[in-house]
Formats: C-alpha cells, structure tokens, sequence
C-alpha cells in the first residue's frame, strides 16, 4: 500500500478527462483525527489514509466521502450531512473527502480509478 507523507498533493480522477485537482493528504494520526473538522470548506479534496471510514460530528458542512481500495479504485460515494456516522467499507483502505455535490463533477463514481500525484 502505497504512503503518502501529511501536505498537500493532486488528485487525477480516471483517464485524465479533467485537470489534476488540489489534493490535501493526511497520513499521519493527527492529521486524519482532525480531518475536516472546524473548517468552512475545502479547496479540492482531502485523502484519509488509512482509513476505512469516517464520521461527520463536529463538521459545518455536508460532505462527498468516497472509499477507495487498496489500488485507488472507487468503490462507493455517499453525501454525508454533519453529525453522522459512516459504516466502515470491508474493502476500503483510503478515503477520500469534499465539499457535497462536488464529486460527480469530478467523475469520482464507483468503479473509477483515482491517482495521488504527490
């Protein structure tokens, strides 16, 4: 599996059909711990890793939250609004993270592969 040091990086959905988006990436236990939390938004997205779920307590925001597994591949997307709690994915080993409504944009669907350009 890969690993990706905390700091920021970009996110190339699929085949390249859309330029790389801003990428923020928490490795570390700290930087996942806290996550989106306190923020009024996010430029791009946000990488847990390793992560295989997530919680939105404490968000302001409604969230896109994708799983992906182990080689980066969509394996669900679900809109979370703030104070929920997401089932965890058998398969999932990262997590990816944005503002609701922006993944379909993106072409983040269940089946895509993503790539973290560090």
């Amino acid at each position: 599996m890969p690993h990706w040091p905390d700091g920021p990086a970009q996110l190339q959905v699929g085949p390249g059909d859309f330029p790389p988006l801003p990428l923020e990436i928490a490795s570390s236990y700290r930087a996942r711990t806290r996550g989106l939390l306190g923020r009024d938004t996010i430029e791009g997205a946000l990488l847990l890793t390793p992560a295989a779920g997530v919680h939105t307590f404490g968000m302001r925001f409604p969230i896109d939250v994708a799983y992906l597994s182990r080689d980066l591949t969509v394996l669900a997307v679900r809109t979370m609004p703030p104070g929920r709690l997401g089932a965890p994915r058998l398969r999932a080993r990262h997590v990816l993270e944005s503002v609701a409504g922006t993944m379909a944009g993106w072409g983040v669907r269940r089946g895509v592969r993503v790539l973290v350009i560090p």
